[in-house]
């Protein structure tokens, strides 16, 4: 039995052992076509993975299993090693920073790994990010983009908070109509959209924010504990980061020691650049909730008011045409943030709006005289 268990654990350190191999194999690959400013970083990631590797070696030697034979590289590492040595380094990057996420928290509940060790793995994602041009966080920040509470972040949620009310609610008063032009059923179904639409948004924005939130407390908090218990592995993590992005090595290992003898100054620069976040602008779920249910319900107003002071045909254009200006508006506020022509965005954004009003209105319409 206890050969048995020699025999699982040595097998279990074997693949652990090629995996680290495989990767040192495909960051001198990349290497071998990167710059000479990142080579040096590349090349100490390899050379921290066959560190590893060796550690898995000795673990095997202990059970029995020595001079194992080296395995063939998976498919995937000989795969970007030729892309890499073919069209580049750059071109490779981005693919092998997805590997380094998949396996950022491999090492977690493996016993035999050092704690320092996974906390490597963990750091060699944050600086391949910083290679490809962003940061580990990039991704979560990006999808909280949009909830960022700063003055051009809550213009830009509020702006398409309004559009979403707009052309949801329009859509839907004109599908009712075009299903019966009685104008209490259309008042009916318009304050109803509005009072659904935007609970909806502020109940989906409260959540998302708040899942968000909880997920940054937690990477900061594994950052802060990361700094208590391995200093010299977060040292070298953060003077590795500002080699990727272009500092000599001499400069960024003396900027690196300066951070770690102030640790509050070192968390705050290792929350900015290994997740990209500002963590005095962590954004409150109820700010986001409440600014997200007023925008939305401005925006779905718009379609309801003419029904509040008219009916009819008459009520039916007045909204239409208070949408299509509002539209307008909407696009060209949108050209702010994305820098194109404002009278193109405004025309697209009305193009859209009359294509989804118009397509609920040909719903409402067949459904209104099958119904009748």
């Amino acid at each position: 039995m206890a050969a048995t268990t020699k025999d699982a654990e040595a097998a279990r350190f074997f693949e652990l052992w090629a995996d680290e191999l495989a990767g040192a194999a495909l960051y001198r690959a990349l290497a071998e076509r990167a710059s000479e400013q990142r080579r040096g970083v590349l090349l100490e990631l390899a050379e921290a993975e066959e560190r590893h590797a060796a550690h898995w070696a000795k673990l095997m030697a202990e059970r029995g299993l020595t001079n194992p034979k080296r395995p063939p590289l998976p498919l995937r590492v000989r795969a970007l090693s030729f892309m890499a040595r073919r069209f580049g380094a750059d071109t490779v990057l981005p693919m092998v920073l997805r590997l380094e996420a998949a396996d950022a928290t491999k090492y977690e509940g493996i016993a035999e790994a050092p704690a320092s060790m996974a906390a490597q793995e963990r750091a060699h994602g944050k600086t391949v990010s910083a290679l490809v041009g962003g940061t580990t966080g990039t991704r979560i920040a990006r999808a909280e983009g949009r909830h960022r509470m700063g003055a051009a972040g809550a213009l830009r949620a509020g702006v398409f908070g309004f559009n979403d009310g707009l052309v949801s609610n329009l859509s839907i008063v004109v599908g009712v109509y075009g299903g019966t032009s009685n104008g209490r059923f259309v008042l009916l179904a318009g304050v109803a959209g509005l009072v659904a639409g935007a609970f909806s948004m502020a109940t989906g924005e409260w959540i998302s924010v708040r899942s968000q939130r909880e997920l940054f407390e937690r990477e900061i908090g594994m950052e802060a504990d990361e700094l208590a218990h391995f200093p010299e592995e977060e040292k070298e993590e953060l003077a590795l980061i500002f080699r990727a992005k272009g500092v000599e090595k001499e400069e960024a290992e003396a900027l690196a020691q300066r951070l770690m003898s102030r640790p509050d100054t070192a968390l705050d620069t290792l929350v900015r650049e290994e997740l990209g976040l500002d963590p005095s602008e962590l954004v409150s779920p109820w700010t986001a909730a409440v600014s997200s249910f007023v925008a939305f319900a401005l925006g779905a107003m718009v379609p309801v008011i003419p029904f509040i002071v008219g009916s009819g045909a008459a009520a039916l254009w007045v909204a239409v045409a208070l949408a299509a200006l509002m539209l307008l508006g909407v696009g060209a506020a949108i050209s702010v943030f994305t820098g194109r022509p404002a009278l193109r965005n405004g025309i697209r954004m009305l193009v859209i709006g009359a294509l989804a009003a118009g397509a609920t209105y040909g719903v409402g319409r067949l459904v209104g005289v099958n119904v009748g």
